[in-house]
């Protein structure tokens, strides 16, 4: 049997230095036991998680090639074959479970997306994005990068910029600079606020982010409602502050 490399698929860039894997690896918490890694590709971190010593470790992979590739190295791999933003995560996992990958650059947004629909499920994310996706995420209130998975990913999640990441360490090379976040679940089991209209009301802010809240939310808001926070733009409130806006509004 002919094994074939995969190829380059899902906008993804495979990691070919085993420094680097073995650092990102290195960066899960130690008393993580339920790992899944998405999008393997050739196993260039898969094979330093199975050193390790996870209760349940698996990989979810969409790419037929890879998942041959995948069999014949390494054939007692727990190996979900499909679409991770498709998985029911609730369904294959009870524990807390920790996720990790070199996310593929088009879809690392939906991936954390899924991440926070799963936020009590889902307590540690270890993962290589585009730098400027991991700046933005990581970044304060006031930030130019702040938006709106700045917001809803630190209501939720400790956000950790670990490192920066080159483009020659990749094949084929990317033309932009990667990155490695964490994220780590937070002590906030809600915010005290209606969680459904502070999601709407955070995106719609930020989608006309140059206007001041006074206009960007004005469809949500109603007739004749005044708070100090509609003359700020959205990028300059924190995740508190938007909770404060979100419960004045509720009023």
């Amino acid at each position: 049997m002919s094994i074939v490399k995969p190829k380059k698929h899902l906008g993804q860039h495979f990691l070919k230095d085993e420094n680097i894997a073995r650092k990102i690896v290195d960066s899960l918490g130690e008393s993580v036991r339920n790992v899944l890694e998405v999008g393997p590709g050739m196993g260039v971190l898969t094979k330093h998680l199975l050193t390790k010593e996870y209760s349940d470790l698996r990989v979810a992979e969409i790419d037929t090639e890879s998942v041959v590739y995948l069999r014949h190295h390494y054939p007692s791999l727990n190996i979900i074959e499909g679409d991770f933003l498709k998985l029911d995560l609730s369904e294959l996992y009870s524990a807390p479970l920790t996720i990790i990958g070199n996310f593929p650059y088009n879809i690392s947004s939906q991936i954390f997306f899924k991440v926070l629909d799963h936020r009590n499920l889902v307590t540690e994310v270890v993962g290589m994005v585009q730098k400027e996706v991991a700046e933005r995420i990581a970044a304060p209130p006031g930030s130019k990068t702040y938006g709106i998975l700045s917001v809803l990913l630190q209501a939720w999640y400790d956000i950790d910029y670990l490192f920066t990441v080159h483009e020659h360490v990749f094949t084929p090379p990317p033309k932009v600079k990667s990155a490695v976040i964490r994220l780590k679940r937070n002590t906030t089991d809600s915010l005290g606020c209606d969680e459904r209209f502070f999601f709407a009301l955070v995106k719609t802010a930020f989608n006309q982010r140059r206007k001041t809240l006074r206009n960007a939310i004005r469809s949500m808001t109603p007739e004749g409602f005044q708070h100090p926070f509609l003359d700020k733009r959205a990028e300059q409130l924190s995740v508190s502050e938007f909770v404060e806006l979100v419960n004045s509004i509720k009023k």
